[in-house]
């Protein structure tokens, strides 16, 4: 984002602006440092605190199980990542295609997996498909039907980056020669993907929130 286009979204503010937001910044950290410590306290007087309510994380097979459990969660957050944001671009250019069927088909795809429960998925790859002979690893139980979800979600991301941006860019690719795909991939993508960088994060703690549902097929997570 230009410094430009930064300077119309967002105002800066003035000296006095600067200083409430320092005090409201000195102000929000003072109350949260005192939620901190009533909780604390409210935890000691009821013996949280207390070494043998703590004792088992020193523990070699507790941490171990724990590892094993944060191994599991990366291993099909990263999968699921790096399966669903490529396939996101793609589906979210086949939505904007000015080729009818494909427009419909990805149209239909979004539709579809965004109103269907991921865990409803889940379950499905859990117990109906096994019984027509598609029995996936526990893993891909779990990966597959997030990969699905997600990837209707991002499209949706994506295709709104891509709407977002000035017209005029198309029409300065267009000008110059460049071919259609081109300027998707070179001009319009780049903008639009920086655009959606928040949404993008959020969307990625999302997809780490639902690799928690591993324990519906047993996979720890």
């Amino acid at each position: 984002m230009t410094a430009a286009s930064a300077r119309v979204l967002f105002d800066e503010p003035g000296p006095r602006g600067r200083v409430r937001i320092r005090v409201f910044t000195v102000l929000a950290l003072l109350l949260l440092a005192g939620l901190v410590a009533l909780a604390l306290r409210q935890f000691a007087r009821s013996g949280q605190l207390g070494r043998s309510r703590w004792l088992p994380f020193t523990q070699l097979p507790y941490l171990r199980f724990l590892a094993e459990g944060f191994v599991g969660t990366i291993t099909a957050t990263v999968l699921a990542a790096v399966v669903s944001f490529p396939l996101g671009v793609v589906l979210a250019l086949g939505r904007l295609s000015t080729v009818r069927p494909v427009r419909w088909v990805a149209t239909g795809y979004i539709e579809l997996f965004r109103s269907i429960p991921l865990l409803l998925l889940i379950y499905a790859f859990l117990l109906a498909l096994p019984r027509f002979g598609n029995n996936l690893p526990i893993l891909w139980k779990l990966v597959v039907p997030i990969i699905l979800v997600n990837v209707a979600v991002l499209a949706e991301v994506y295709r709104a980056g891509i709407l977002s941006v000035d017209r005029g860019q198309f029409e300065a690719a267009a000008a110059l020669g460049l071919p259609n795909g081109v300027a998707m991939r070179a001009v319009i993508l780049p903008q639009a993907i920086r655009y959606v960088i928040p949404a993008l994060v959020t969307q990625l703690v999302a997809l780490l929130k639902d690799s928690t549902l591993g324990y519906v097929v047993s996979y720890r997570s």
